[in-house]
């Protein structure tokens, strides 16, 4: 990890976005066959197009399926696939089997990582393929413990190997016609339940249905945050006056305890990533 994150940020200082896209087309072309570990996210639609530019019926894009994945993410990544010509392929994963996902002890990122690179990599030697996932430069300095899990599976980073940084995707996707440039991330579903609370395929389905009403109030980037019976809302800074219009906060509260919450607040910070963080230098979500 560290050795990655040295070549990264040497990677970053010597090329611009332009050099580091050709740097991924010709790395692409040495590769020669890919399994694109795809979630419809800014990063991996911006590997995932780059990759099927280059290789075509080679680069193959999974979707990992499970009940951490919502309708609504599992419908837009088959969405842009299929409207960028990706060659995709669905795979079921099922960690929410492993007792030691569910415990959500904070390191269940590397169980469910291995469940799915586990799986990949059943695929990837049928095909002699080399498994990538869509990891930035960015993403290097948080404590990722699904890193663990690609380091172990043979998984390569090229985003990250090359530099990329968050930023730089944005507006080379931009550039691509790629509509997620501006797209707010959106991590399972799993990666709102505050850790020490478990996992379960109830508390799952609440929280999909939860975001998916906030959806539907027009709210745009947020996330439903579970303590146990609590639910904490986090909208973004932009937003968050319009949630809290008394009669629109109202809604929120009512449709919320509705779906089974006990108790449902609004976060007055609004929304950050890693709000969930065990500690201050420990899993973001």
């Amino acid at each position: 990890m560290i050795a990655l994150q040295e070549n990264a940020a040497a990677a970053a200082a010597k090329l611009t976005p332009a050099d580091k896209e050709r740097t991924l087309r010709s790395l692409m072309r040495k590769l020669q066959r890919v399994l694109v570990a795809y979630s419809g996210g800014v990063d991996s639609s911006y590997l995932a197009k780059i990759a099927t530019e280059e290789l075509g019926q080679d680069a193959i894009c999974v979707i990992g399926l499970s009940p951490s994945v919502s309708k609504f993410q599992r419908d837009n990544a088959v969405r842009i696939a299929k409207s960028n010509g990706f060659n995709i392929r669905v795979l079921d994963t099922d960690e929410l089997a492993d007792p030691k996902y569910a415990a959500n002890l904070g390191d269940r990122c590397y169980f469910c990582k291995s469940e799915l690179y586990s799986k990949l990599a059943e695929v990837a030697a049928d095909r002699d393929s080399v498994i990538l996932d869509g990891t930035n430069a960015n993403d290097l300095g948080d404590h990722r413990p699904g890193r663990l899990a690609a380091s172990e599976h043979g998984v390569r980073s090229p985003l990250a190997e090359i530099g990329f940084t968050k930023h730089e995707i944005r507006e080379l996707s931009k550039a691509a016609g790629l509509e997620t440039w501006d797209q707010p991330a959106s991590p399972c579903l799993s990666s709102r339940v505050a850790v020490g609370v478990p996992v379960t395929l109830e508390r799952l389905s609440s929280i999909e249905r939860a975001e998916a009403a906030l959806r539907q109030m027009g709210f745009r980037e947020f996330r439903v945050r579970v303590h146990g019976e609590l639910a904490r809302v986090e909208v973004s800074p932009a937003e968050l006056p319009a949630a809290l219009d008394i009669e629109l906060a109202g809604r929120i509260a009512r449709e919320l305890k509705v779906i089974g919450f006990k108790f449902v607040t609004l976060d007055l910070e609004g929304f950050r990533s890693g709000s969930l963080n065990v500690s201050n230098d420990t899993v973001k979500n």
